[in-house]
Parts: C-alpha cells; structure tokens; sequence
C-alpha cells in the first residue's frame, strides 16, 4: 500500500521481478560514464522490503559496479514493517553506515489515516534493533501538517523521536500533491497551523542537539547527509532504477518511471528515460540558487548569479525572505517556512511582474 501524501514511483505485487530488478541495477550502471562514487544512498523507495539474501545480493552487484569506491558514506532507507533482525544484520555486515527509517508520526491513530502499515511501538523496536547491529548512525523521517494532527500530538512525537536520540532527523511539511490519494480526497494543507507545528519542531530538534543544516534536515555534530549536500551544492550523481535520477556533464536526466519498459530498456542495452535536459542561460543560473538557498548557511552565490537575478533578490530581500552575511545568500527564518515562494522566482516561467514587492 502506498502511503497517501506520496507521489513517488511505486509498484505492487511485483515482488517476484526483484532478482531481475538489482541485475538491472549492475547492467545500468555499466550504461553510465565510469565514475568512483564517494557516497551511496540506496532509497527513495522502500529498499527494505528485500530480503536479507537480496540485500546483500545488491551490496555484491555494487560493489562489482563501482569497484574502486569505498563508500565513506552509504545510506539505506527501510520502514518499521518491512525491516528485521536478519535484514539489519546484512545491512551491518555490507557496510551501511546510515539508516533511515520513516516513521511521519508516533501518533498511532495517524498512522493508518495516513497509509502506515506500522506502529510507534514497531518503529521503536526496529529503532534499538539498528542500535544492537551496529549502524553507525540512524536517521528518523517525520512529518508535521498532516490531517488530524495536532500541536500536542507533534509535540508528543517528537518527545518519543528525540528520547532515542537519533543522529539526523529529516522533518517535512505536509505538500499535497497532485498524483496522491490526499489530493483525491480534497485534503488540503493548514499554512497557520503547519507554521505553528513548524517553530515548535525547530525549537524542539535545535534543544535536542540537533542542528538544521538544509530546510528539511537536521544533525549532530559530524552526521549531515554528504550524499544529499552534493545535490544541494549542484554536484553529480549517477540514478540507478527506475525513475531514478542523474546528473553529470551538465545534463539532467530522469530513467522511465514504469517498472516493465525500463527493466526491458536495459535488458536490450540502453536507458529509457522519461526526461533528459541540458540547462542553460537563467535556467542554469537559477539552478544555483534554487538548491543553494535549500542550505541553512547560504552559498556564495556567482557573478552570473548576482547579474541575472538581482531584481529577484532585492525582492525577496524586502519581504524579509531572504538576507546576505559576509557574501553568502541565505533564507531567514521566515523565507525557510516560505521557502516555494522564494524558489519560484529562480525557474522559469521567468516573470519580473510575478516577482514579490
């Protein structure tokens, strides 16, 4: 079952085309540039519904893929209902050096509104799980503005969360988007009440230790995610699997998003993509600022940069959306919570007339 707010590629019941899925993961990666990955990030999906055997079978078929990278950082993303004792054996035993494991909420009567297969007691037991097998460092996804939720109820899940002390913590605001079962049923988002859920997340995480470093990210000391910070700062990556998405020589690219198509695309020796695209002119430019403000810190932002969007950037600067520190473009606090109306005016449709005044 699909989790309701998510609009991600997902397949069900097609359990019995996994072996031939990490093969085509191998015979892919051998379709790209040759490259020495520094980090992994096997996610996006659910990967823990393999089992341990095939888990291991996809370390294996990596590790042939890219045998000169060492992996300084490799993340595995599971759920509570489809992790086990024997699966984060293998995951310890291949080398993983971070879990995320997606809970949303520790509120048990959300979690089947929201399309969980779990509870908090499940989660939690998986939680100390990867503690006795070694991982080196956890990561708990949560979210705030979902249907039925209350201050309280966030605030008591964060409570339960951080008493764990994990190491990084990924927190989303609700965004209904159109594909999703939410969108059916006409949900729709509480802006007043997700600001207020929010400050208190932001305070609460900030006591605990935890420092955000990207909007929706936070960590200890010597834990922010190096895989997602070289997206963040425009920096290349190779995507294996369908949908999957890559980025190097300059050239955005996206794999076909239907399971068959893209395991017959490979089987016959090449990719099949749903999208691919060089950006250039202010496209490429508003790039920079597009992920570079998703970074808590801010980013030097380039010559071409400055030119390009000034207009832009004194705009946003007079709503108090944005602010400039010793050279570096930042969001405030404000602009971090409104941050879609800040990124808007970095891609295109470029219109001077829509830019906020």
């Amino acid at each position: 079952m699909k989790c309701f707010y998510c609009d991600f590629a997902a397949y069900s019941g097609q359990n019995k085309l996994a072996d031939r899925y990490l093969g085509a993961l191998e015979a892919e990666a051998a379709l790209h540039p040759a490259a020495v990955p520094d980090t992994l990030y096997v996610g996006g999906g659910t990967p823990s519904e393999l089992t341990a055997a095939q888990i291991s079978a996809l370390f294996q078929r990596l590790r042939r893929a890219y045998p000169r990278s060492r992996f300084a950082e490799s993340t595995f993303e599971g759920n509570p209902e489809s992790l086990d004792a024997q699966k984060l054996a293998a995951l310890a035993r291949e080398g993983v050096t971070r879990l995320s494991i997606g809970l949303q909420t520790a509120d048990d009567a959300l979690l089947p509104a929201i399309g969980r297969r779990h509870t908090a007691a499940e989660f939690t037991e998986m939680f100390k799980a990867a503690r006795r097998a070694g991982i080196p460092a956890l990561s708990v996804d949560l979210m705030f503005g979902l249907p039925g939720q209350t201050v309280d109820s966030l605030r008591a899940t964060l409570d339960h969360v951080l008493a764990l002390a994990p190491e990084h913590v990924s927190l989303y605001g609700l965004q209904v988007e159109d594909r999703t079962l939410f969108a059916k049923r006409g949900v729709e988002e509480d802006s007043e009440l997700g600001r207020e859920m929010f400050d208190l997340s932001m305070e609460a995480l900030a006591a605990a230790g935890l420092e955000q470093y990207e909007i929706s990210n936070y960590a200890r000391p010597g834990h922010r995610s190096a895989h997602n910070i070289n997206y963040w700062t425009r920096g290349e990556y190779i995507g294996l699997g369908a949908s999957a998405a890559s980025y190097y020589g300059g050239v955005r690219s996206a794999n076909e998003d239907r399971l068959k198509p893209y395991l017959d695309g490979i089987d016959a020796g090449r990719r099949i993509l749903s999208e691919s695209e060089a950006p250039e002119g202010r496209d490429a430019i508003g790039e920079e600022a597009l992920l570079g403000l998703r970074l808590v810190e801010g980013f030097a932002p380039s010559a071409a940069l400055r030119a390009a969007f000034a207009p832009e950037w004194d705009a946003l600067k007079s709503r108090r959306l944005a602010r400039e520190r010793d050279g570096l473009w930042m969001l405030t606090r404000e602009g971090i919570f409104l941050g879609n109306e800040a990124f808007r005016l970095f891609v295109p449709p470029f219109d001077r007339e829509e830019a906020p005044v």
